[in-house]
């Protein structure tokens, strides 16, 4: 998001397609564009200009994914001027926003779009710019929000004020085009998950589970009939076969009058509360290749990590993730705002190209530079 500031150097001169680089391009976008989609190198194509004039000239459902953090408003002053020097916040929300109706025009069906925000004061009060934002790209715009995250990260900078908490979070939005069918792959961002293991012949999940103590609740159930008794020990026996052989990790089981249903004890809301009427019972099942990630990520700056150079503290662990989960092989990652390029860095590291936006050529020479390092 804050990107770095400094002079403009000599500009950066290696042939197009090359293993090594592409130039930084500034005009005839459309045509840098294809030649970098039809070509086979992973290096970052780098295009120099206003976001919004520039995202003109990218076709229509081009992109697979967007990863983002743009500017800040009113914190910092940068090269070249551009979005975030408004005097006032809802001219920086009016900045905005057409540059990412401009990117659901470019993004695929099947694509998402993910924006790092942060907030601002203003006399005092928070202002609340994320969901300002966010607000106007649902309502406005047609997005669909299928998560905010929290992104914590975890130490704040220097903060003397003695009214308020410190501030160590930003959002993270996940915005997609289509309701159902866009591209989402959570096997690959799942976490590892621990094994069963057999003791003394019984099956043990990884949290412990043997299934004696649901075996003893159904015996001794008065809720339960003799029939939902039997089923409920049938299917216990099935679960405990499918965690010996891997077919599931871990399980809880939900028992009538043993245990409250999960979310929610009314039939008319809960799909799981009217299974447990109906039954007497339910499993909750724990996917073999691990869990999901939640929604708070406990991922620090980027220039709090030793660096030589001083890079924006949107950092390229932010970007892993979402890029992991909704980039497709042979995809192709947008960042409008590119800075110093943690977007594109991520991108490469996960094997996919990427096309980096930037007012400033400086910003642009330093996500190169990155980028260069990692072949």
């Amino acid at each position: 998001m804050g990107q770095a500031t400094g002079i403009a150097r000599r500009p950066t001169q290696l042939g197009f397609g090359t293993e090594s680089s592409v130039p930084i391009v500034t005009t005839s976008y459309r045509h840098a564009f294809d030649s970098y989609v039809s070509g086979k190198s992973l290096s970052s194509l780098l295009l120099q200009g206003n976001a919004l004039l520039v995202l003109k000239d990218i076709p229509n459902d081009s992109i697979d994914c967007v990863m983002t953090s743009p500017p800040y408003w009113g914190k910092r002053e940068y090269e070249n001027g551009g979005i975030g020097l408004e005097r006032d916040y809802r001219d920086f929300i009016k900045d905005l926003t057409p540059i990412f109706f401009e990117l659901k025009r470019v993004l695929r069906p099947e694509g998402s779009f993910w924006l790092n925000i942060g907030d601002t004061y203003e006399n005092k009060g928070l202002v609340g710019i994320p969901w300002r934002v966010a607000f106007e790209l649902t309502d406005r715009q047609g997005w669909i929000l299928r998560n905010s995250v929290i992104w914590n990260k975890v130490k704040s900078g220097m903060d003397n004020t003695k009214d308020r908490l410190g501030n160590v979070h930003e959002n993270v939005f996940h915005f997609v085009k289509q309701a159902k069918g866009y591209y989402y792959n959570a096997d690959a961002i799942r976490s590892r998950p621990r094994k069963a293991r057999i003791v003394n012949g019984s099956v043990i999940s990884a949290t412990g589970v043997s299934g004696v103590r649901y075996k003893r609740q159904i015996e001794l159930s008065t809720d339960l009939t003799s029939q939902e008794k039997a089923n409920a020990l049938r299917e216990l026996d099935s679960m405990l076969a499918d965690i010996a052989v891997g077919k599931v990790s871990d399980f809880r089981m939900i028992i009538r009058s043993q245990q409250r249903a999960t979310h929610s004890d009314s039939e008319k809301v809960s799909g799981r509360a009217k299974e447990l009427r109906d039954k007497g019972f339910y499993f909750l099942r724990y996917h073999p290749n691990g869990s999901k990630p939640t929604d708070v990520w406990d991922i620090i700056p980027e220039d709090t990590q030793k660096r030589e150079s001083h890079f924006a503290p949107y950092p390229v662990d932010l970007c892993r993730l979402p890029i992991a989960a909704t980039c497709p092989d042979g995809g192709i990652v947008l960042d409008p705002f590119c800075g110093t390029g943690s977007t594109l860095v991520a991108a490469r590291n996960l094997g996919h190209k990427s096309v980096g936006i930037d007012i400033s050529r400086y910003y642009l020479e330093l996500a190169e530079e990155r980028c260069a390092a990692l072949l």
